[in-house]
């Protein structure tokens, strides 16, 4: 197993220590020094091959540098974490964030909904403020002594079920001062009943709220019609510029989903960078292949080069002072890949669940209607622990597909419900899910060395 992950991306020679999370811009010299060493060569036999192409004296400086680099402990690092993952395993969870299902429908009609306009392999319905106030009580008795809390309010779409929302809100206010607890509730929203009142409301209470667009209008208007066909992009994009200048263009994301039918999806994100939006998220489509929308391994390449593209205009956009952040190259390489999520994944099933407007309990949003996965519910609590304990067992050291990626520490062995729809089981990796990761964590790493620079 290679211990560094070494790539060329924009005239940049990358060399990323994988377990320490070290990241290296070097020259020509220095980066064949790093591959040498990485085959098991010893510094006599890579000095040997390198002065066939350098002067010795360069080759010497460059085999030193790296022998600094290994005594730091920032290149060639071993993985000292992986032996604790039997008794990590088996430490006591709090549930910290509640997906609250506030409205199990919706008023659009996206094309790739996971969620069947709302229905979740159900039936339509809104949850009620009993429900939703036994599932905050819930969240309270459950999260031990940890103090902030989250509360997600998703769909469907949850502006249908706007007056129950406040009032969860509400009392969740009442609660934070009982129990000595802290909330952070966040919306998400298609934005078709968005209206000022709703703003100042969510600008007051809301710490993050999700806005869903797909990009430019007819990408936008094909994927995420209302049922009758119409488009919905006239209608909320001047809602959407509107709120997120309200929130200072800090807290909130749009979010948009690409598909086989925008596989130049750059454009897209680019259109909503010139829209004036500032944080912005566009992702790849989870699809089976049956679907004609889904993506597909021939489409890769394209892919590859979209981001590569997205990433040498959000350079040139920055250093020009019109920057923009693009969530999925949001890579924080000050501390190394985070330690605590290397080894609990994304949190689902333990310290985050999803509430459906029966109160039922799930894993997460994308295993509702799951009835393997169904846990439990909010008034008699976690039914089936075994369930949790699955999920506890759920990291990158577990999955075969990991072991060797060098991404693993960034996407923390990516997620369990793609795995369990394209394998059935939640211990295995949705394939083309890990390329796009790999290939973005690429390009994050690089425009962090270009803006260092």
């Amino acid at each position: 197993m290679s211990l560094i992950h070494q790539y060329k991306n924009n005239g940049y020679n990358i060399v990323l220590d994988i377990n320490s999370g070290s990241v290296h811009v070097v020259d020509d010299l220095v980066y064949d020094a790093v591959a040498l060493l990485d085959k098991g060569m010893s510094k006599e036999e890579a000095a040997g091959k390198l002065k066939e192409h350098y002067s010795s004296e360069a080759v010497g400086s460059a085999l030193e540098e790296c022998q600094c680099l290994i005594d730091q402990g920032m290149l060639f690092t071993e993985d000292i974490y992986e032996n604790a993952i039997e008794t990590f395993a088996k430490r006591e969870t709090v549930v910290k964030a509640l997906c609250l299902h506030i409205a199990h429908d919706c008023n659009l009609a996206c094309r790739y909904c996971f969620a069947e306009e709302g229905e979740y392999h159900g039936k339509r319905d809104l949850m009620s403020y009993e429900v939703g106030r036994q599932a905050l009580d819930f969240l309270i008795a459950n999260s031990g002594n940890r103090r902030n809390l989250e509360v997600d309010f998703f769909g469907g779409e949850p502006l249908m079920n706007w007056e129950v929302v406040k009032k969860l809100v509400e009392y969740g206010r009442e609660q934070e001062k009982i129990h000595d607890k802290k909330f952070r509730f966040t919306l998400t929203t298609n934005g078709v009943q968005l209206n000022d009142e709703i703003m100042e409301f969510a600008n007051k209470e809301m710490a993050n709220v999700v806005l869903s667009v797909d990009g430019r209008k007819e990408i936008h208007d094909l994927m995420r019609p209302f049922p009758k066909g119409a488009g919905s992009y006239d209608l909320v994009i001047p809602k959407f510029q509107k709120f997120a200048e309200l929130r200072n263009q800090d807290k909130y994301y749009v979010r948009g989903t690409f598909t086989r039918h925008n596989l130049d999806f750059s454009k897209d994100v680019l259109h909503l960078a010139d829209l004036g939006f500032k944080q912005i998220s566009v992702e790849p489509v989870v699809a089976g292949e049956n679907e004609e929308y889904a993506l597909r391994e021939e489409d890769l390449p394209v892919i590859y080069e979209e981001y590569d593209r997205l990433a040498k205009e959000m350079i040139r956009r920055e250093k020009a002072g019109e920057g923009f952040n693009f969530f999925h190259f949001m890579i924080d390489l000050t501390g190394g890949p985070c330690v605590y999520k290397r080894l609990s994944g994304c949190g689902s099933g333990t310290e985050y669940l999803a509430v459906t407007p029966w109160g039922d309990l799930y894993p997460c949003h994308q295993f509702v209607g799951e009835e393997k996965y169904l846990m439990g519910n909010v008034f008699e609590g976690i039914k089936k622990p075994q369930i949790q304990e699955e999920f506890k067992g759920c990291n990158v050291y577990t999955k075969e597909a990991c072991k060797d990626c060098f991404a693993r520490f960034y996407c923390s062995g990516g997620c369990a419900a793609n795995s369990y729809k394209f394998h059935g089981t939640i211990q295995d990796t949705y394939e083309i899910g890990c390329k796009l990761q790999r290939k973005r964590v690429e390009c994050a790493i690089m425009i962090k060395a270009a803006l260092a620079e």
